[in-house]
């Protein structure tokens, strides 16, 4: 019998660009591994994009196409129209891609490619902001998170976008989210990517700690209390419906998540009034968190 945690047929070459405990090498393993030989990666500007190595350097076994950053979904539609002309319909066609390309600059390219439902596989590496230049505020970065271009007492005072519902209400065949936390639901996943047919959409959390203001050694763990907060909740969306995949049995609080990030230790100060206005805005967090947990279909009674 095959464990699931391990790595079938290794499509990446030893040594990595990445920082110390970055998410881009553990997960593109695992979705290299899934999706074989026969697959064309298009990556527009992100981590990844330096982590792969420019021309003629490739980290993968695999062809990969580097991008424009607000055209990656555009150019894959492209590679998939190129390929099919040849008659290698089986070729699967992924996009590698961070939340800047993706919430932000590619949306437009996204929405248009899920809309005409062509068939690519667009995976989102969710870490929160625009890591790769400098760690500045995105719409995926959360609320009470300090980026460089929104630090110290500018802290992000909203909450993200919600991509995963703009991506349901193009009605595409298949999206979920996943974390590298809990490899066998992320290779679960992957899996049900690969046998569709059309737009599929997968968001992982993104692991990122120079962003995030963690050590190397706690990225899992913090991926872990992400999902057991239900700050960043495990789904699928079927046939138009929220499926959640993980239900913490006993959920934690999401400042436990929020405390081991450097990006959010303002939070946590205690100076009179500021340590008034914190406890607000934790708070805030804390019920959005739960009403989106609600929205999903789940509860908050052994919260």
């Amino acid at each position: 019998m095959t464990n699931n945690f391990y790595i079938e047929q290794e499509m990446m070459y030893s040594g990595s660009l990445g920082c110390r405990g970055c998410g881009w090498s553990m997960m593109v393993r695992y979705i290299s591994d899934i999706f074989g030989e026969d697959t064309v990666y298009v990556v527009p500007a992100c981590c990844f994009s330096i982590i792969a190595g420019p021309y003629p350097m490739n980290a993968l076994k695999n062809n990969i196409v580097h991008s424009l950053f607000a055209a990656s979904a555009a150019t894959a539609s492209g590679v998939r129209a190129g390929l099919d002309a040849q008659g290698k319909n089986k070729t699967q066609v992924v996009v590698l891609a961070g939340d800047g390309g993706t919430f932000d600059i590619g949306l437009q390219a996204l929405s248009g490619a899920a809309v005409r439902n062509e068939n690519i596989v667009y995976i989102c590496n969710n870490n929160g902001a625009y890591m790769n230049t400098g760690i500045q505020s995105s719409s995926a970065t959360p609320m009470g998170a300090v980026t460089t271009t929104e630090p110290s007492v500018h802290f992000k005072k909203n909450n993200p976008k919600d991509l995963m519902a703009i991506i349901k209400a193009h009605q595409v065949p298949y999206s979920a989210t996943a974390s590298l936390a809990f490899l066998e639901d992320y290779r679960m996943k992957l899996q049900m990517a690969k046998k569709h047919y059309g737009f599929r959409f997968l968001m992982v959390d993104g692991i990122c700690p120079p962003g995030h203001k963690i050590e190397p050694e706690d990225a899992i763990k913090v991926a872990r209390l992400a999902v057991n907060s239900n700050a960043f909740p495990l789904f699928e969306i079927v046939e138009g419906k929220n499926k959640i995949n993980h239900r913490p049995e006993n959920p934690i609080p999401v400042t436990e998540y929020l405390r081991l990030q450097g990006r959010f230790k303002h939070l946590f100060s205690t100076n009179g009034n500021r340590d008034n206005r914190n406890s607000e805005i934790l708070e805030d967090i804390q019920r959005n968190v739960d009403e989106r947990w609600i929205e999903l279909g789940g509860n908050i009674f052994n919260i």
